[in-house]
């Protein structure tokens, strides 16, 4: 059976691999935080929490110290990247096109065809498995038809991963900063402050104080799934569900779609909002979320609506 740990290891080799070809350019730090990432993914599931928590300290001992540093390896020059784009066009997207593909057909294929009987797959985790099996797949298409030499996919690897540096790994940090915040009863503290507040039986302001709530946490977090944990414990259970009973399929997927408008607004949502930045060299760092303002502020009052709508007018 092909199970979740699989893909750690998958994600823990490269890693390593980028580690070593930092170590081999003398880049130690950027060796370090690589090798030490790499650890956490190859032997997170088999060593202590205290372990773990140790190599992320240690990471981010690295990442705040300024110990990352661009990389430049020998890789194609931007005028050859230029000259083999004008010559492919958009086929170059060809390969990028096999990793959903992959999963999504194979998800379908693997449950409702007697492919799934097999259990080739651990359970509820057919699709990301899958999705790690489309990036295999599609880089080794892309070798066979770009012919580029076998350690372009390393070199570049580690030349983007390097030009990103740690925001590279910061959605992970902060999905697991809001599983903390639950365990510590930080909804429950909102939830009896948001209780005091809201006015007895106001259906309305809940909904807006829950949304308005996801899409602040999601802003200070950078992550929706990290705000989602605190703001369902604080209000979208207690109230939004028990007390009022609205429908919690619509408050929990529309809930999460609010928090998204907050990952529009926030350069703490790095992998969005400032890695993008960084990567076109835009002279300001901010210029993705300025743009995208005009769009997250009128989605979320239409999430406000969908909820309210959906979750109790509709519903009740």
């Amino acid at each position: 059976m092909i199970t979740y740990e699989w893909l750690y290891v998958l994600a823990g080799i490269m890693f390593a691999v980028w580690a070593l070809l930092s170590l081999k350019d003398e880049r130690q730090s950027n060796a370090a935080f690589w090798a030490l990432l790499a650890a956490s993914f190859l032997l997170g599931s088999h060593v202590s929490d205290l372990v773990n928590g140790i190599i992320v300290l240690a990471m981010v001992a690295i990442a705040g110290l300024g110990g990352l540093k661009r990389s430049d390896p020998s890789t194609t020059t931007p005028e050859e990247r230029q000259a083999q784009a004008e010559r492919l066009g958009n086929r170059l997207f060809l390969p990028a096109l096999i990793v959903p593909l992959t999963a999504v057909a194979g998800t379908l294929l693997y449950n409702y065809t007697p492919l799934g009987e097999t259990e080739l797959f651990e359970a509820r985790r057919e699709t990301l498995l899958l999705f790690g099996i489309g990036v295999i797949a599609a880089l080794v298409a892309a070798m066979v038809w770009l012919r580029p030499p076998l350690s372009a996919p390393a070199q570049e690897g580690r030349r983007l991963l390097d030009s990103i540096g740690w925001a590279a790994i910061l959605p992970q940090m902060l999905a697991a900063l809001g599983a903390v915040f639950a365990l510590a009863g930080v909804g429950e503290i909102i939830g009896g402050i948001a209780g005091g507040i809201i006015p007895e039986g106001s259906v309305l302001l809940t909904v807006i104080v829950f949304a308005a709530g996801m899409a602040l946490f999601t802003m200070i977090m950078g992550n929706a799934f990290a705000a989602f944990p605190v703001m369902a414990a604080a209000i979208g259970i207690p109230l939004l569900v028990e007390q009022y009973g609205g429908n919690p399929a619509v408050i929990g997927a529309v809930g999460m779609l609010a928090g998204f408008c907050g990952t529009l607004l926030t350069p703490m949502a790095a992998n969005f909002n400032i890695v993008p930045a960084a990567l076109l060299e835009l002279k300001d760092q901010n210029a993705v979320i300025r743009q995208q303002v005009g769009t997250a502020v009128p989605l979320w009052l239409c999430n406000v609506v969908i909820i309210y709508v959906g979750a109790f007018l509709l519903w009740n």
